[in-house]
């Protein structure tokens, strides 16, 4: 009976193999092998001028990311609205500079930082552009806003008018007491007719001298301009007598439409050798540019009282204007109406009744008596009722 081994018989095991693996001691298993030491520093990372260039550049960095910063927060507080809650004038005086107009600002309470102001504007190249005069802040105003508008120039604009007929005392008087001009007025008045009818505008600081000066030269423009594009065969000589003649236009209408006809009535009078017999030279001539009182009536005595200027008594044109004429009445003595009217006598309604014959303008000058005859029953009827 033979024995079998089955695949025993096959397996390659040795006896060491089949012997469990006993470690010598308990720390074995945690000992471990020893790794590869660290590189060496080089020579060139160890240079204190690498090292010195390493720190410059973090610097730089560091400075350009934190001026970055800054120059966009003031940006942003450049361009962000103002504190200022209500519009306010602010005036800029000749040869000022930016941080001086800036430390207003802020004072004003108009921007939040003059500093940023300042630099903002030396920044945006605008620091030797802002211009002097009086200006008007808008609300909530960033500060580029009024950077702009201080560059602008659009100043606050104040007016003077001078009304068609004040004669040179009268404007001097009102020049006088305006109270945005400065300085003195002139030690000598014009000529009477030079200074011209028209709303002045100015900013503030302007002087009286100046509005004065500007006055004659443009009187003197629009009474060329004028007196070129006259009509033929006017009989005027020169431009003295054309300005007295308009002169004498407007102190006796203030009616647009009627202008043109009253300058047609005194130049065919002229024409004719009459005299013009005009009450405002009466005026003039007593009184001068002061003009009547108000409360001074005309007497019989002065129409008859021979003055230089009295139309009634002297032939042809007073020597000089007697007010400053205006654009209309100068151009309704270049170019009158064609006709042949040679009177005219109030009507009542604030106009004239015209006419061409004497017999006509008497019957006019009777109307005319009846309605101041009615105006004065009225006026005492008025007078006598008890006040209620």
């Amino acid at each position: 009976m033979s024995t079998s081994t089955g695949n025993r018989d096959n397996l390659d095991i040795t006896p060491d193999a089949r012997k469990p693996i006993i470690p010598a001691s308990t720390a074995d298993p945690l000992a471990l092998e020893a790794g590869a030491p660290p590189p060496k520093r080089s020579r060139y990372a160890r240079n204190r001028f690498v090292i010195l260039l390493n720190f410059v550049i973090s610097g730089v960095v560091l400075f350009i990311l934190v001026a970055g910063m800054a120059f966009y927060l003031g940006k942003l507080e450049f361009e962000s609205a103002g504190p200022a809650k209500d519009a306010t004038l602010f005036m800029v005086r000749r040869n000022t500079g930016v941080s001086t107009i800036a430390e207003a600002l802020e004072r004003r309470n108009l921007i939040s930082d003059a500093r940023v102001f300042a630099i903002g504007t030396r920044v945006s190249g605008s620091d030797g552009s802002l211009k002097a005069g009086e200006y008007e802040i808008p609300a909530n105003a960033s500060m580029y806003d009024i950077m702009e508008l201080l560059k602008s120039g659009r100043s606050v604009l104040y007016s003077l008018t001078i009304p068609e007929g004040y004669t040179v005392v009268q404007t001097f008087q009102k020049i006088a007491k305006d109270g945005i001009l400065v300085g003195e007025m002139p030690a000598d008045m014009p000529t009477e007719g030079m200074l011209i009818a028209d709303t002045m505008r100015f900013t503030r600081g302007t002087t009286r001298k100046d509005i004065i000066k500007k006055m004659i030269t443009d009187q003197d423009r629009l009474v060329k301009s004028i007196w070129e594009r006259r009509a033929d065969n006017l009989p005027v000589e020169n431009i003295n007598e054309f300005v007295t003649l308009a002169s004498i236009v407007e102190k006796e209408t203030a009616i647009a439409d009627e202008r043109s006809r009253v300058a047609a009535v005194f130049i065919n009078r002229l024409k004719r050798g009459m005299r013009l017999q005009s009450d405002p030279t009466i005026i003039y001539g007593l009184f001068g540019g002061k003009g009547k009182p108000s409360d001074r009536p005309i007497y019989k005595s002065d129409i008859e009282k021979p003055t230089p200027y009295n139309t009634y008594t002297i032939d042809g044109l007073p020597p000089a204007p007697i007010a400053n004429p205006g654009r209309a009445s100068l151009e309704a003595v270049a170019n009158p109406s064609r006709t042949a009217d040679l009177y005219f006598v109030a009507d009542g309604s604030g106009g004239h009744a015209f006419a061409s014959t004497l017999k006509e303008h008497n019957e006019n000058v009777a109307r005319w008596r009846r309605i101041e005859k009615q105006r004065r029953e009225e006026a005492a009827k008025n007078a006598e009722k008890p006040a209620e």
